[in-house]
C-alpha cells in the first residue's frame, strides 16, 4: 500500500498492511542532548528529524486561514538569561535564552478590548486571501501523490486564547459572549472562504484544527460553552469538506479532553490528538466509550519512554488491542522529552515497528 492508502484504509476501518508509521515530534532540547547519544548533528529540528526515521510523508495546502501578516517580531530588551520579545502574535512576553523549551513568561496581550480586535486584528483577517501564484502546478503535482494531503481550518478558540490570554478570553465569555460570539464567527467564515475552492478544486484526504484547550483536570470552557460558541461553527467548516469527500478531522488538543469529545463529534471533527494519558486522554478509554464514532492518534505514554524498555513493551502491549480494530495511529501522546535517551527512543520504534508489522526503513542520510 502507498501511504495514502494506508493512511486512509487505517481510518476508515478497512484492512492494512500496517499500521501508518509517524511520530508527533521532539522538544529542540531533545535533539541537542541527543546529538551527545548518537543522534547525527545535522538533524536539527522535526522536519529533518522525521526525514532521518523515515517516518511515512505527507503533506498540506500551503493556505493561511491565520493573521496574515502577523505582527512584527521585536526584541524589545536583552538581559543576561533572557529578552522580552513582541511575537508575531503581537504577545509580550520573557523569554530565558539559555536554549531550554521553557515556555515563556507572558506579559501583555494584544487582544483585549473591541477597538483591539477591530483595528489591530481584522485587518490581519480579511477574508480575500490570495492563493499560491503555482497553484495550478500544485494541483498537477497532488493528482500523482501517494502520500495524505491534508488542510488547515486554524482554530476558534485556541487562537483566540493566545491574543487575549487565558484570563481574557475567560472573561470575555463570562461577561460579553456576543463579543466572543463575533470574533469566532468572522474566524469561522475566515476559514470557510479560504477553504472553499482548495475543497473543490483539490481530492483533499483530511483537515486539521489547533485548539489546545484543555488542562489535565478538564477543559478551559464548559460542554455547554462550546456547545454555543463553536459546535454550530466547527459544523459549517467539517460540512463544506465533507461534501467534497473529506471525512477525516483531526483536533490538537493536550490535556483532559474526556469532556468535550462528544461537543467535537458533534461539530463534525473526529479524530482526537495527541491523547495525553497525564491528562487521562486515553485512546483505549475513548474507543471503548465511541466505538468508531471517534478516530485516534498518539495516545503512547511518554513516561513508559522515561522509564526504560519493559514499561515500553508494557505500554505497546497496552494499546495493542486499540491498533488492530483500526482508525488509530499510534505516537508519542506528546513531544519527546530531553530526559529520554536515545537509546530508548531508538528501542521504542523497533519495538512498535515489531509489534505493529511495520517494516524497518533504517535511517535516512542528510538531505
Amino acid at each position: 500500500m502507498t501511504p495514502r492508502e494506508r493512511f486512509l484504509a487505517c481510518y476508515r476501518f478497512q484492512p492494512v498492511d500496517h499500521v501508518p508509521d509517524r511520530e508527533f515530534g521532539y522538544w529542540d532540547d531533545t535533539l541537542r542532548v541527543w546529538w551527545d547519544q548518537g543522534l547525527p548533528r545535522w538533524v536539527t529540528h522535526n522536519g529533518l528529524a522525521d526525514h532521518y526515521f523515515k517516518f511515512e510523508p505527507r503533506g498540506g495546502v500551503p493556505l493561511n486561514v491565520g493573521l496574515q501578516p502577523g505582527f512584527a517580531t521585536e526584541v524589545m530588551e536583552t538581559h543576561e538569561r533572557y529578552q522580552i520579545i513582541r511575537d508575531g502574535n503581537g504577545v509580550l512576553l520573557k523569554q530565558f535564552t539559555d536554549g531550554s523549551s521553557s515556555i515563556p513568561h507572558y506579559l501583555e496581550f494584544p487582544l483585549q478590548t473591541r477597538a483591539d480586535w477591530e483595528e489591530k486584528f481584522l485587518p490581519r483577517l480579511q477574508l480575500d486571501r490570495l492563493y499560491p501564484s503555482n497553484w495550478e502546478q500544485l494541483k498537477t503535482r497532488w493528482m500523482e501523490r501517494e502520500y495524505p494531503l491534508g488542510i488547515s481550518c486554524g482554530s476558534l478558540y485556541g487562537w483566540l486564547r493566545n491574543w487575549m490570554g487565558l484570563e481574557g478570553i475567560s472573561i470575555a465569555i463570562g461577561t460579553d459572549p456576543a463579543w466572543v460570539d463575533a470574533m469566532m464567527e468572522h474566524l469561522c467564515q475566515l476559514t470557510c472562504a479560504v477553504i472553499a475552492r482548495a475543497a473543490a478544486e483539490v481530492e483533499l484526504d483530511f483537515a486539521t484544527f489547533w485548539e489546545d484547550m484543555s488542562a489535565n483536570h478538564g477543559p478551559l470552557i464548559s460542554p455547554a460553552m462550546f456547545r454555543r460558541h463553536m459546535t454550530p461553527r466547527l459544523k459549517r467548516i467539517t460540512d463544506l469538506l465533507r461534501d467534497h469527500g473529506v471525512g477525516i478531522f483531526v483536533v490538537d488538543s493536550d490535556g483532559n479532553i474526556n469532556q468535550i469529545v462528544e461537543p467535537w463529534l458533534e461539530g463534525g471533527v473526529n479524530c482526537m490528538f495527541p491523547l495525553e494519558i497525564n491528562g487521562d486522554s486515553d485512546p483505549v478509554k475513548l474507543r471503548a466509550r465511541y466505538g468508531q464514532r471517534v478516530l485516534l492518534k498518539g495516545g503512547v505514554d511518554k513516561n513508559a519512554l522515561r522509564a526504560g524498555r519493559a514499561a515500553i513493551d508494557a505500554e505497546l502491549e497496552r494499546i495493542a488491542p486499540v491498533v488492530a480494530t483500526g482508525g488509530y495511529v499510534p505516537t508519542v501522546d506528546h513531544r519527546v522529552p530531553p530526559d529520554v535517551t536515545y537509546e530508548d527512543y531508538l528501542y521504542y520504534l523497533r519495538a512498535k515497528r515489531e509489534r505493529f508489522g511495520i517494516p524497518d526503513p533504517g535511517f535516512a542520510d542528510a538531505p
